[in-house]
């Protein structure tokens, strides 16, 4: 069937069900047939008639993307209800929380779902970002997509951090405090950026506002539009990768079965789980609200949000610039460069690529799991290029010469399992990716639960 007798069909499909509303010579004409008819017409405009049976299995994208829709609906209802309390100055951001948790029926409860899904969505992000390298679902036509889902989880970042400062008190503006204050590392424009974003030198009534208008405005239609496009372009890919084995050809005509029961019933139980689950947590555990904002003492240790932790930690063995410029760049432009690499075949749908992918990316987890964490040790408690090197600039001796070490043991790793393995390039670039994955979640750790006081190594 050609591509003009395909879309004739659908025409009449839609004409027929148009007619079935409003003069309904073909279906029943009951009020519920009607609705049912409507309900359909209304989803199939987000979802297709029919999707490859292989994709909706649970094991397969584990509901991560449509968590993460679900999630960010949350955060939209709550903090709507939010901002019928809130008051966004520095003499009254605190004593409206106060108010709200203590004065309005419910409000502890919106505030906790507010708290838990936004740093759920976060973890739920990152899932779905690794659940997508590892099936390889960013080959083509899906390789812009991944650019698009990059900008989604930047977006939920600088959302999540302008919401953080809001509560006024000394977690979020001491934390506020250190993370704009890692922007002034930029060569050039950092001390300029850094004032745009505080509204001045410090942190103040006019930080607040820029965070307050960026979050409850710009960030969520941001949010809506690269969504919505990002829905699309997997719409318009053919849906999610095709799960397949090493090996297997891909299909050109898989199975299919209908989305509806199918796929939203199974879209529906996972976004059910979810809200039970955040509504659990949020009985449990209350949002953290400390001591109000005080601008002359600062709290020991003070840290970054714990998504930002893993370049507070950098900052403690590196040079800044290394630590915030240098090291995240390479970073965001390896990750926005993976789906456009040279690759020797298209492994999408296929998880981990192969078996010798999957050994590894083993070992490279487990290298980072024992290298990074023996690092931090001897960084701690002996390492110390500074005081060997006293005429040399701190820019060579925590900067440098760290940087050549680590370059050094990245390269001696990939050229190791070239010979070891004698792969191609996917196998490789996976091992280096998950290598570098794995560290930065070690670094993350140690940040937030082996820090105490003056940010030195304490046992949690």
């Amino acid at each position: 069937m050609g591509d003009a007798q395909k879309s004739r069909n659908r025409n009449g499909i839609k004409t027929r069900i148009w007619q079935s509303i409003f003069r309904g010579p073909i279906y029943p004409r009951s009020d519920r047939d009607r609705r049912w008819i409507v309900l359909n017409n209304l989803i199939f405009h987000f979802r297709p008639i029919r999707v490859p049976e292989k994709t909706i299995r649970y094991t397969h994208t584990w509901g991560l993307g449509g968590m993460a829709l679900v999630l960010f609906l949350m955060l939209a209802s709550t903090g709507v209800l939010m901002l019928f309390v809130y008051e966004p100055s520095p003499g009254l951001a605190y004593e409206s929380l106060l108010t709200l948790q203590n004065d309005i029926f419910f409000g502890k409860l919106v505030r906790n779902i507010h708290h838990w899904s936004a740093n759920f969505l976060i973890a739920v992000l990152l899932l779905h970002l690794l659940r997508v390298y590892l099936t390889g679902a960013y080959h083509p036509p899906r390789q812009f997509n991944w650019v698009i889902g990059l900008s989604l989880l930047a977006a939920v970042l600088v959302s999540n951090f302008t919401g953080y400062l809001l509560p006024w008190d000394q977690l979020s503006y001491w934390a506020a405090t250190i993370v704009t204050g890692m922007i002034g590392y930029l060569p050039l424009v950092g001390g300029w950026l850094q004032n745009v974003i505080r509204g001045g030198p410090e942190i103040s009534s006019s930080t607040l506002v820029n965070f307050y208008a960026v979050h409850t405005t710009v960030m969520p239609v941001l949010l809506i539009v690269v969504m919505g496009f990002h829905f699309w372009r997997i719409r318009k890919a053919s849906g999610v990768v095709i799960p397949r084995s090493p090996g297997e050809e891909q299909e050109e005509q898989p199975e299919k079965v209908l989305t509806l029961p199918n796929l939203l019933l199974r879209e529906f139980s996972v976004a059910l789980v979810l809200i039970a689950f955040i509504m659990v947590i949020s009985i449990l555990f209350n949002a953290p609200l400390g001591e109000p904002a005080n601008q002359g003492m600062s709290p020991n240790p003070a840290k970054a949000p714990w998504y930002f932790m893993g370049f507070q930690e950098l900052l403690l063995h590196f040079d800044p610039l290394l630590a915030v410029v240098i090291l995240p760049l390479l970073a965001a432009v390896g990750l926005l460069m993976l789906p456009y690499f040279n690759y020797n075949r298209d492994t999408s749908g296929i998880f981990m690529m192969s078996p010798a992918g999957r050994r590894m990316g083993l070992i490279s987890a487990v290298t980072a799991a024992v290298l990074t964490p023996l690092w931090i040790v001897a960084d701690e408690f002996w390492i110390d290029f500074a005081a060997w090197l006293p005429g040399v600039s701190l820019t060579v001796s925590n900067g440098l010469i760290p940087a050549g070490i680590l370059f050094s043991v990245l390269a001696g790793f990939y050229l190791f399992l070239k010979k070891r393995y004698s792969t191609a390039n996917n196998e490789l670039i996976q091992a280096t990716f998950i290598l570098l994955a794995a560290a930065f979640a070690i670094l993350t750790i140690t940040g937030v639960w082996f820090r105490g006081p003056g940010m030195a190594l304490v046992w949690p």
